[in-house]
């Protein structure tokens, strides 16, 4: 299937971010340790002031290897990894979490291969509500990142091709039915970072704030030693009609060296707090709260 190109817009006119910075310390708190430990996507389950219950989706592929997990950080320091068991189908790759908004306790995960999963979790349980496939790209895909927002009342889901050093990424963005799990016909645009610039995959994640603005995570992965590199950017909008206008120039809104970043969320309106995941594979998973010096919207 061939998708249609969007356009790329002149100029934005949105504002823009301020470096990332950390809690105290380095502000990385460990979930895991070793290849099976990795955060590969995130989402809010519940939050307070100080108190925030994640679910973090991990990226393995055998049976007996864990596939969820809900993380409690206190003061941003975690407290709690409590392991979820995933009935029926075992994904395989999961890389992606997403909240249906709306709908109180429900996600979509999506696997590397397209794979998609409409599931609910309440406490450590969880139930698989429907599953679907994304639509047909390039052969060569491999998806990191996938979310949701409504424009106008419109559904809208975004997700990406990682790409690979000169392959760029591909944002792939359709209009799309929780209750049917499809997708309206999808719209691509090429995608690629300036920064890690070797071993790099231009999009380890995506994230919609709150006034439509896109957000890409890009990582470089050398292999499961590393070292790894990442950086996170705004990358441009989300328009009315589903498709993306990407910025000139991507801007680059926080540097976070030796972590290999594959999953990220908004922790408010604003999108002023971000809660960032890695999957630093030998050395385990790890979680990190960096805020932005702007305006918070609790």
């Amino acid at each position: 299937m061939k998708f249609a190109s969007l356009a790329i817009l002149p100029a934005l006119t949105i504002p823009l971010f301020l470096p990332s910075a950390a809690l105290a310390g380095d502000g990385w708190e460990s979930i895991g340790t070793g290849m099976t430990s990795g955060a590969s996507g995130i989402a809010v389950l519940d939050k307070d002031d100080h108190r925030i219950d994640a679910l973090v989706l991990r990226d393995n592929k055998k049976p007996g290897e864990n596939r969820a997990v809900r993380v409690r950080l206190e003061h941003g320091k975690v407290s709690k990894v409590d392991p979820i068991d995933w009935p029926g189908e075992l994904p395989v790759d999961l890389e992606a979490a997403e909240p249906v908004p709306g709908r109180t306790g429900e996600f979509i995960a999506l696997a590397s291969d397209g794979k998609g999963f409409h599931f609910k979790v309440k406490d450590r349980n969880l139930k698989v509500l429907g599953t679907f496939q994304a639509p047909k790209g390039d052969p060569k895909d491999n998806y990191e990142g996938f979310a949701l927002k409504k424009v106008n009342d419109r559904l809208f889901a975004v997700w990406a091709d990682r790409g690979q050093d000169a392959r760029p990424a591909t944002l792939y963005s359709a209009e799309f039915s929780v209750s049917k799990l499809s997708f309206k016909k999808p719209k691509s645009i090429p995608f690629r970072v300036p920064y890690p610039a070797t071993d790099v995959r231009h999009t380890s994640d995506v994230e919609i704030t709150a006034d439509d603005r896109v957000l890409v995570s890009a990582a470089s992965d050398p292999g499961d030693e590393g070292p790894f590199d990442s950086a996170v950017y705004e990358a441009g909008v989300l328009r009315s009609d589903g498709s993306i206008a990407l910025s000139p120039a991507p801007v680059r809104i926080g540097d976070f060296p030796g972590h290999k970043i594959e999953a990220m969320t908004c922790l408010s309106r604003s999108c002023g707090s971000l809660l960032y995941g890695t999957d630093d594979e030998a050395a385990g998973g790890r979680l990190r709260i960096a805020t932005r010096n702007e305006p918070e919207d609790q």
